[in-house]
């Protein structure tokens, strides 16, 4: 038995090796056109090319200057990346078409450029993630920040992801930033590195402009990243990104209903407005247990789907 065993090892060790021997005598033996016009249909199928900068670049109405070198090989770099992370890259412009309708009137109302609905995508790609240092939702609000501003955080509620309420404080903490720094790129950059963090930064350095200004990797990185996706998003077909209206993902209609006392149950609630926990959780991410405490008899707004 043993010897039946190591001989029909001994006979597909020969075979395969035989194989690979055929398989490579056959490549060896293909002529130079042969080979070429098999290198010809892999770049006719895949390519991976240069991207050209566009020159008028611009972030919430200030030119960014590619002129400079440092400065466009940092936009050049974004490009690069946003773009041949294919999947990352469609992802973003599926859920843009469905959150952007939420964010660009709040930013609209504040009176805060367009563009910093980009800062959102950066951020946490359109979803409610958690920082390694802790800073939460679609806009990466630390908790000190939140409740400086306004918003519940404890372990029952967290309206850090509340998107409409966290836009909110984003809105006020950028608007704050542009007036002591004087534009907006300066008043984005703080909001990643903190006000207290590029205000010593221009001591420092001497200079106001974000793009004199010698930063941390991560905050080198940031408008350059905002103005590539927006670049990348607002020109998809120049990108390379095909898809259809249907393809995209939809904000469901919903209709809001107030609360202004505890929920003991909110699985046991969602099942008495005619849906589940799942489907009010979705709505509402910014409830975190199972149960709303409401002590103080605070008047809450509870999304659920418009047609129950």
């Amino acid at each position: 038995m043993k010897n039946s065993i190591k001989l029909a090892g001994l006979l597909a060790i020969i075979l395969v090796s035989s194989l690979f021997i055929f398989a490579t005598k056959s490549n060896y033996n293909k002529t130079p056109t042969e080979t070429v016009e098999n290198d010809k249909n892999t770049s006719e199928t895949y390519q991976i090319r240069a991207l050209k900068i566009p020159q008028n670049l611009e972030f919430a109405g200030e030119r960014v200057p590619i002129e400079k070198e440092d400065i466009r090989e940092r936009v050049d770099r974004e490009l690069l990346v946003n773009t041949y992370w294919q999947s990352n890259g469609l992802l973003l412009f599926k859920r843009a078409h469905k959150y952007f309708p939420i964010i660009e009137p709040i930013l609209k109302k504040n009176g805060i450029p367009n563009d910093f609905k980009y800062l959102a995508v950066i951020e946490s790609g359109l979803q409610n993630v958690t920082s390694p240092a802790g800073a939460k939702g679609f806009w990466q609000i630390m908790r000190n920040t939140a409740r400086e501003n306004g918003l519940e955080v404890n372990n029952n509620v967290d309206e850090r992801y509340h998107l409409e309420k966290a836009t909110q404080v984003a809105c006020k903490y950028l608007k704050d930033a542009k007036e002591h720094f004087g534009s907006w790129t300066m008043a984005a950059a703080a909001y990643n590195a903190g006000k207290s963090g590029i205000a010593r930064k221009v001591e420092q350095q001497k200079v106001t402009d974000y793009y004199d200004l010698l930063l941390a990797e991560e905050t080198k990185r940031y408008i350059p990243r905002m103005v590539a996706v927006k670049e990348i998003l607002s020109n998809p077909k120049k990108y390379g990104f095909i898809f259809d209206e249907e393809d995209l993902y939809k904000l469901e209609p919903i209709k809001l209903i107030e609360v202004d006392s505890a929920i003991t149950d909110i699985a046991q609630f969602s099942k008495e407005l005619g849906i589940n926990y799942k489907i009010l959780k979705l709505h509402n991410p910014w409830l975190r247990e199972n149960h709303l405490n409401n002590k103080s008899g605070k008047l809450y707004q509870i999304k659920v789907p418009a047609e129950i």
